[in-house]
């Protein structure tokens, strides 16, 4: 896998802040729509994975950190009425392996690791049809604040103690104060669930 330094990371980065990364997802072939003529079958992940590809790392669907030791991660905000911007909906930080995480403790977790060195960006949403989508920030985020490392522990924990107790499939949405426990895949029917940061958390990730 391709890696890159952190800094150097940063830097790139940060010369498309201010522009619009659809131009870029033709550029460098990242899909957007799977019917782009009628925007049907959107990649929800498609502004990252423009990210990725600019900085050289390719797109990454593993649960080790994309960067090598620190993750990417895209963050899509919306713009209110009232001018003010606010975290559009949840992101996803890392699938979860019901037996792994069962015997993985927190300090020990991919989630962990995926929080410990994080370039964290955020986009603005623009429309459904996805015509535009500006980058406005790019910056780091550790997870070093003992009281979101604490509340994040907590919520870990209670998805781990909820598997080993009761099993996998009694995980819901409902669960975790910053990180949800939340089905993956299309369809109600999915089994395969992620960590998914709340909207309260991104918000302090990016500083809101």
């Amino acid at each position: 896998m391709a890696t890159i330094d952190k800094g150097r990371a940063i830097i790139k980065l940060k010369e498309l802040i201010g522009k619009d990364l659809r131009p870029l997802a033709r550029k460098f072939g990242v899909t957007v729509f799977t019917d782009e003529l009628n925007c049907v079958g959107r990649n929800k992940g498609w502004a990252g994975q423009v990210l990725e590809r600019y900085i050289g790392l390719g797109v990454n669907n593993i649960q080790a950190p994309n960067g090598g030791y620190w993750e990417l991660k895209m963050a899509s905000l919306k713009k209110l009425k009232n001018g003010v911007v606010v975290p559009k909906e949840t992101m996803q930080i890392t699938m979860i392996n019901p037996e792994q995480v069962k015997n993985t403790p927190f300090e020990s977790s991919h989630l962990l690791a995926k929080l410990r060195e994080t370039i964290i960006c955020a986009r603005l949403y623009n429309d459904i049809n996805e015509t535009r989508s500006v980058l406005l920030s790019v910056g780091k985020f550790d997870l070093g604040d003992k009281y979101l490392y604490e509340q994040v522990k907590a919520d870990y924990d209670l998805v781990r103690n909820a598997i080993r107790t009761r099993g996998f499939s009694v995980l819901t949405g409902a669960m975790g104060v910053y990180v949800q426990p939340r089905t993956k895949g299309a369809g109600h029917g999915s089994i395969s669930r992620a960590f998914y940061a709340r909207p309260v958390f991104i918000k302090k990730i990016l500083g809101l």
